[in-house]
């Protein structure tokens, strides 16, 4: 009798639960509320581990759903079919339990055509096993399908969870139903009101908005724009129209018309104008006029007085978006904030047109008033930034030849522009000025750093490095640090293979992960997207890195200084008294380093790091000639990881058949033995070639991509470590554990046509 009242309270628990949960369902007010935030709770009232919620598209046949990919949200799509799990039950409309999803006979007893997709399963290492697929209908109306995915305690789902899993469903259907059904609603009616002068003049009727409504640029130029251009609604007709519907004066751009206060305009940054589509344009009266998109946004109402807090009345005025941009060019053009929209020619014009400096007392002039220089400055970091650039060259030369700006994009240095010799000190001075070095020091090196949003529009921060040169003069190099989210671990580029392996060695409880390669390969990025896969709440994170460039939440990020003897040596023996589960050291530079990473990572813990080697074997011996204990290291490595950048292929790209010299030659770089085993049919194989197009400026390449060899720390290999082995019996080793050797990796992903072979041969050797 107790056993059966413990059962009972059970069940009662368990039902209150669910109903906790369908009534959240039902109080949610859109669909990314039940898609995305309140499913994983519904998970764990099943005990698994991914449910995932489609929704059904009847017009295109397929289901649809949405995850959470870092700070992405990505479309999951199903064709509506017999073919897939999901699929078959939202055609037959019935309940499908399975106990493993992988085997094909199991399937086939359901129907004959049933398979199932493990593509997903291979890209992120998830292994499915049960799988219960409920459909969700309203009045026989198929709205989509339930799928909960692997129970925890890896039993069967039984018929109680296929019963609640059934109610839940009905709950979902209508609450997905009265959600579609009060969005249209309310959608149709603002549409109406907002357009209700053009209804009245008969310049368009209900239809028309209905087909403007489904037109597939209005996610680019809204509803408004589509009116004007495919509908026959004029410019001046939709000004009057919004002018009706907002109650506001609503003008046109006059490009005669001169900049406000520059007060005004000096609050905000014109970056900042650009994305909120508003710009401050006279004072009339004591009254401060806004032009603005949208002059009922109470948001941006409350925004601006906090902003402009001295005027009591601020008065709103409609404007197209492309207005209010040309407003904002023309004004910040014409004023001294203008810096940053001033083309780079026009300043260098401004520069060529005044009078030669004595040239020995021109870097004790240049300061914060220097306009002119302070503007070009900011000009050159300005591009640098928005054309994704990685370095900033600044190189004088002797005599009376121009100052060379070059810039690092995809690895490649391109000159950007050529400055007037007479201002070669006063540039490296300005920038000296700006990360607060000694600018009448020019014989020794110097580093600092820029925290530019303190000079010009946008948030960034630069690494700055002065050398000296030939005749008095001094280099500059400003390394753009990449800062903000990590790239999500299933878009780094890695094989199949090299995935499974990598993901599998993070989720280890302790042991040592290094990610290796020379400066600017990619190293941190990698690292922090391995990171965030275990960035979790019930994990400690300590990470010591110089500089802190990429951020995440959860993480616990702790800048170096070795200058004033916090090293990170010492931030690793102080993370040890901080309770940590997982330990990230940006560089392993010297042996205590290294020897306190292995001792972390024998003493239970996970230690991510990076080390400058070529590849993953030499990795091995380069930390045994630090006279690191073979032992303790052999004991503490998961895997090592190396890496290279190249060169991604633009979308311009041909394709072209290989002649039989070109297919010897990439054979013959693979390794004729370990290219027969990757079972590639060398008569199959298509390359493809640069072209260039103006998305790519004309250099046929677009981004890059990674480059990876990954040797994983087996018995075999860590026997070897003990042994002190040459490092070419630990590659072969290597690679019969499963490594593809950069170059390897390189030929492989030609072959997908990311990159080409001469990129694979500029950056890798064997």
């Amino acid at each position: 009798m107790p056993q059966e009242n413990e059962i009972l309270k059970q069940q009662l628990e368990y039902r209150k639960r669910l109903m906790d949960k369908i009534n959240e369902i039902h109080s949610a007010d859109n669909l990314n509320t039940i898609l995305i935030h309140i499913k994983d709770s519904i998970a764990a009232l099943f005990n698994a581990e991914r449910i995932t919620i489609y929704l059904a598209d009847a017009k295109r046949n397929l289901l649809i759903s949405k995850v959470k990919s870092g700070a992405e949200l990505q479309q999951i799509v199903v064709p509506i079919s017999d073919a897939s799990l999901a699929g078959y039950c939202s055609i037959t409309g019935t309940v499908i339990n399975i106990r493993n999803a992988y085997d094909p006979h199991e399937l086939r007893m359901i129907s004959s055509n049933l398979k199932f997709d493990d593509s997903w399963d291979k890209k992120t290492g998830f292994v499915t096993k049960q799988v219960l697929c409920v459909p969700m209908k309203f009045q026989k109306v198929l709205i989509g399908v339930i799928q909960i995915i692997n129970k925890k305690d890896n039993t069967p789902y039984d018929d109680t969870d296929i019963s609640y899993a059934m109610e839940l469903a009905t709950s979902l259907s209508i609450a997905i139903h009265n959600i579609y059904r009060l969005s249209v609603t309310t959608k149709v009616i603002r549409q109406k009101a907002r357009y209700n002068y053009l209804l009245d003049k008969n310049l368009i009727d209900d239809k028309t908005i209905e087909k403007a409504s489904a037109h597939p640029d209005i996610a680019k130029i809204g509803l408004d724009g589509v009116l004007m251009r495919e509908f026959g609604v004029s410019r001046e007709e939709m000004a009057k129209n919004l002018s009706f519907y907002f109650g506001t004066e609503f003008i046109a751009y006059d490009p005669a018309l001169l900049p406000p206060d520059e007060e005004l305009l000096k609050r905000v940054r014109p970056e900042r104008l650009k994305k909120e589509w508003w710009v401050p344009f006279r004072i009339e009266n004591g009254i401060l006029h806004i032009v603005i998109d949208d002059p009922t946004d109470l948001g941006r109402q409350d925004m601006l007085k906090f902003i402009y807090p001295e005027y009591k009345r601020i008065s709103y005025i409609g404007a197209f978006r492309e207005d209010i941009l040309a407003y904002i060019n023309l004004f910040y053009r014409h004023g001294s904030s203008g810096s940053a929209s001033s083309s780079i020619n026009d300043i260098i014009n401004r520069l060529d047109a005044g009078d030669e400096p004595e040239i020995e007392s021109e870097s004790q002039k240049v300061s914060e008033q220097d306009s002119a220089i302070v503007q070009l400055v900011n000009k050159i970091i300005i591009d640098a930034v928005q054309n994704k650039v990685s370095d900033i060259h600044i190189e004088p030369f002797p005599g009376k030849e121009d100052v060379q700006v070059r810039m690092r994009i995809d690895g490649r240095c391109k000159v950007y522009q050529k400055i007037p010799y007479k201002y070669k000190y006063a540039i490296p001075s300005r920038i000296k000025i700006m990360c607060g070095l000694d600018i009448s020091e020019r014989r020794k090196p110097q580093d600092g750093k820029i925290d530019f949003k303190k000079f010009g529009p946008i948030d960034v921060e630069l690494r700055v490095a002065t050398v000296p040169t030939a005749g008095q003069l001094e280099d500059v190099v400003m390394r753009v640090l990449a800062s903000g989210e990590p790239i999500p671990f299933d878009k780094l580029g890695l094989t199949e293979r090299n995935s499974r392996v990598m993901e599998a060695c993070i989720r280890q409880p302790y042991g040592l992960v290094l990610v290796v390669g020379p400066t600017g390969s990619g190293k941190t990025t990698t690292l922090h997207s391995a990171i965030s896969v275990i960035n979790t709440i019930d994990t400690k994170i300590w990470t010591a890195e110089d500089p802190v460039e990429i951020t995440q939440r959860g993480l616990r990020q702790v800048q170096v200084h070795p200058k004033i003897g916090f090293t990170f040596a010492a931030a690793l023996r102080s993370f040890l008294r901080a309770d940590p589960d997982v330990i990230m050291v940006g560089e392993m530079r010297d042996q205590e380093t290294a020897e306190i990473g292995i001792e972390c990572s024998l003493t239970g813990h996970l230690v991510f790091s990076t080390l400058h080697t070529n590849s993953a074997p030499e990795t091995v011996t380069r930390l045994l000639d630090m006279e690191l204990d073979p032992f303790s290291f052999s004991d503490a490595i998961l895997c090592i990881l190396a890496q290279r950048l190249a060169r991604r292929l633009c979308g311009c790209k041909q394709e072209y058949v290989p002649g039989q010299q070109e297919l010897e030659d990439i054979i013959s770089e693979y390794g004729r033995e370990d290219f027969a085993k990757t079972g590639i049919n060398p008569a199959g194989i298509r390359l493809f070639r640069s072209v260039g197009c103006p998305k790519c400026n004309d250099t046929g390449y677009k981004g890059r991509l990674g480059l990876h060899e990954l040797l994983e720390g087996t018995d075999a290999i860590k026997s070897l470590i003990k042994r002190k082995s040459e490092i070419e019996a630990i590659r072969r080793q290597a690679i019969m554990d499963g490594m593809t050797t950069l170059k390897q990796d390189g030929i492989l992903k030609c072959l997908e046509g990311l990159t080409d072979l001469k990129e694979v041969r500029k950056v890798c050797i064997k």
